[in-house]
C-alpha cells in the first residue's frame, strides 16, 4: 500500500510539473477506457437467452477490438518512431505490449463472433469466458496506457517542443479514417473535462469545414448533459438551447 501510493504521489508530482504542455495521449486515452469499460459492461449483462442482446454485445466487442488495433498501428507508426528517434530504447516494453494486444485482440473477436452462432445452452459458459477474457484485456490496457502517459509523455516532453509534437499528432490524424474518427469522437468528447473538450472544438472550428463543423457539434449536444452543454455553447459562443446550433 505504501508503495502504491509513493507511486501515485509521484505520478501526481510529475502531472503537475507538465501543466500546459500537449498530451497527445489523454484525450484518446479518456475514450479507450471509457469504451473498454462500458464495453465489459456490457458483456457482464448480457442474457444469454436473448439473441439480439448476444448480437449486440458481439458487435460491440467487435467494434472495441478493431478500434485497439487501430490504435496500435497509430502508435506504432507514429508515436514510437518519434519516441526511437530521440530517445533510443524507451519503447522496448511499451512495443512488447503491442505485440501481445494484437494477439488477445484476435482472441477476443473470434470469441465475440462465434457467440452468434452457438445455440441458447452454450451462450452462457461462452459469454462468461468472454467477459473474464475482456476484463483481463482491459486490466492490462489500463496499466500499459499508464506507462504511456507517464514514461512515454515524460521522454516527448524532454524530447521534443510542443510545436513538434503537435505536427507528430496532426500527422497521426490525418491517416484516421472518418468513421473511425466519428467514434473516437463518440466516446471521448463526453470524457473530457470542460477545458479539454473547449479546446477539441475550437480546434475543430477553426480547421475543419463548418458543416463538418456545426454536425459534430449537434451530436456533442446528445452526449453531453445539461451542463457540460451549457459550458461548451458558453465558450464557443454559441446558444446552449437545444435545437439552436450555430456554426
Amino acid at each position: 500500500m505504501q508503495s502504491h501510493a509513493l507511486e501515485m504521489a509521484h505520478v501526481a508530482a510529475t502531472a503537475r510539473t507538465h501543466l500546459g504542455r500537449f498530451n497527445m495521449y489523454a484525450g484518446i486515452h479518456k475514450a479507450l477506457r471509457a469504451l473498454m469499460a462500458d464495453t465489459l459492461i456490457t458483456v457482464g449483462r448480457t442474457d444469454p437467452t436473448d439473441a439480439a442482446d448476444v448480437a449486440h454485445a458481439s458487435t460491440r466487442v467487435g467494434e472495441l477490438m478493431d478500434l485497439c488495433a487501430s490504435h496500435v498501428v497509430h502508435e506504432n507508426n507514429f508515436v514510437h518512431p518519434a519516441l526511437e528517434a530521440r530517445c533510443p530504447g524507451v519503447c522496448g516494453s511499451v512495443a512488447r505490449d503491442h505485440e501481445g494486444h494484437l494477439h488477445h485482440i484476435a482472441h477476443l473477436r473470434d470469441a465475440a463472433q462465434a457467440l452468434v452462432g452457438l445455440e441458447a445452452a452454450e451462450r452462457e459458459a461462452a459469454l462468461q469466458a468472454l467477459y473474464l477474457a475482456l476484463a483481463l484485456f482491459v486490466a492490462d490496457n489500463f496499466q500499459h496506457m499508464h506507462v504511456e502517459e507517464t514514461v512515454h509523455n515524460t521522454a516527448l516532453w524532454a524530447a521534443y517542443n510542443d510545436a513538434e509534437l503537435i505536427g507528430i499528432h496532426d500527422a497521426l490524424l490525418a491517416t484516421i479514417p472518418p468513421a473511425e474518427m466519428m467514434l473516437v469522437m463518440r466516446w471521448m468528447l463526453p470524457q473530457l473535462n470542460a477545458p479539454e473538450r473547449l479546446g477539441v472544438m475550437q480546434g475543430m472550428r477553426a480547421g475543419a469545414p463548418a458543416p463538418v463543423f456545426d454536425g459534430m457539434l449537434s451530436a456533442t449536444q446528445g452526449l453531453l448533459n445539461q451542463r457540460d452543454w451549457t459550458k461548451l455553447a458558453r465558450g464557443l459562443d454559441v446558444p446552449p438551447v437545444p435545437g439552436l446550433v450555430v456554426g
